[in-house]
Formats: C-alpha cells, sequence, structure tokens
C-alpha cells in the first residue's frame, strides 16, 4: 500500500517520491552491510556470499565504464554504480504492488538533471570550463552554437521522458489489462509483469546508463 504524507493543509509528498526515498535507504543500509562484511572478510580465503557479489559488481562496473568511457581509473565508476544498482530498483519496484518511482515525472526529471550536471561537471575538471564550454556549446562551427545548446537541453527531455514514458506506459497497460480481464489476468500477470516491469525496467537502466557513459566518453575526452 502506498503511503502519502501531508505536510500541513495543502502540501501532499507523492507516494511515488516517498517509494524513491525508500529505495536509496534501502540501498544505504545495504550497502553498508556490504563495507561491514568486506572488512571483516579475509582475504587469504575465497569470497563468498554478499562479499562474493559485491566484488563482482565493482570489478563489472569498472570494466564497463573503462571500456566505455576510458576510465582508467575508476573516478567515474561509483556514479556508474549507482545507476546500475537504483534504477532496476526503483524500476523494478511496482512488482510489490507499490507506484514505481520512475512513473512519476517528479523523479525521472530530477534524476536527469543530476545526471547531466554531473557530466557537466566532469567535462569541466578535465578540460577547464572554457575547454568544455568550446567543445560543448561553439564545436567546430561557432556559428552552431545555438543548435548545440538545443541538443545539449535536449539531453534532459530525452533522459527523462524516455525512462518516465516507458515505465508510466507499462503500468497503464497492466493497469487496462487487469480491468479488461478481470478475472482471466491472473492467469496472464506473470507474462504482463515480465515485459512491462521486468524487460522494460532492466532495458530502461541499460539505456539510461549507455547513454550516460557515452555523453561522458563525449564531456571529458578532448576533441
Amino acid at each position: 500500500m502506498d503511503l502519502y504524507l501531508h505536510i500541513g493543509e495543502n502540501m501532499v509528498i507523492q507516494p511515488a517520491i516517498i517509494n524513491s526515498l525508500l529505495v536509496v535507504v534501502c540501498l544505504c543500509v545495504f550497502f553498508i552491510i556490504c563495507g561491514i562484511k568486506m572488512n571483516k572478510a579475509d582475504p587469504s580465503k575465497p569470497s563468498k556470499g554478499l562479499v562474493f557479489f559485491m566484488e563482482f559488481a565493482v570489478s563489472g562496473i569498472e570494466k564497463i565504464a573503462n571500456g566505455m568511457i576510458g576510465d582508467k581509473t575508476g573516478k567515474f565508476a561509483p556514479f556508474i554504480g549507482f545507476l546500475i544498482f537504483y534504477l532496476p530498483s526503483v524500476n523494478l519496484l511496482g512488482l510489490t504492488g507499490l507506484t514505481t518511482p520512475t512513473s512519476n515525472y517528479n523523479v525521472t526529471l530530477p534524476l536527469a538533471l543530476l545526471t547531466l550536471t554531473y557530466i557537466a561537471g566532469s567535462g569541466i575538471r578535465a578540460k577547464g570550463f572554457w575547454g568544455y564550454l568550446k567543445d560543448t556549446v561553439f564545436g567546430n562551427v561557432p556559428a552552431l552554437f545555438l543548435l548545440n545548446i538545443i541538443g545539449e537541453t535536449a539531453k534532459i527531455i530525452s533522459l527523462s521522458f524516455r525512462l518516465f514514458g516507458n515505465i508510466l506506459s507499462g503500468s497503464i497497460m497492466i493497469a487496462i489489462a487487469v480491468y479488461m480481464l478481470s478475472w482471466l489476468s491472473i492467469a496472464v500477470m506473470p507474462a504482463l509483469s515480465f515485459v512491462f516491469n521486468i524487460f522494460a525496467g532492466v532495458m530502461q537502466t541499460v539505456i539510461f546508463s549507455v547513454l550516460t557513459m557515452i555523453w561522458l566518453q563525449g564531456a571529458t575526452v578532448r576533441k
């Protein structure tokens, strides 16, 4: 059952926001537990359980970041790891009966803004402010700077609306199927959940993460 948080008489925090914060808290607790277990693990013995899982996940994320961005130092891996853990968690939350946070634009827009701010900050650190501005806004043809600005602004729409639209449409399709099929929906619900929740949720995670890494590579590599 979704929770609504009332602040005063006129302000209500929507369930999607609460559920998103709930996922963040759960992930924080999970990583704290993993960190404790890793600190206590004996390096002379084979890893198992959560320690093995985290070693596998961290090394895999670092390899992906290195392959996509050229991140040999691993400095971008933590943010990519955040996306890879957070997005499936919120996208698949609908399987529990709670509102999927990413089906609300108030969640996907800040996430897109956070991601693009991180990309811009990484580009500025790598190239300097004017170097980043030259590559991003002016490009090789300064006369096209307006088009470049539009292109950079469109990234916000691309990230936020793609994630929001796909997850919301899946929730709507499931609701329509349940309404139209009534009790027969019980038979097809596993297939619907796989297509619209699991498959779409994982695919949107992949798309969001890959776009982020492509744009990070473009923002941090000197042209």
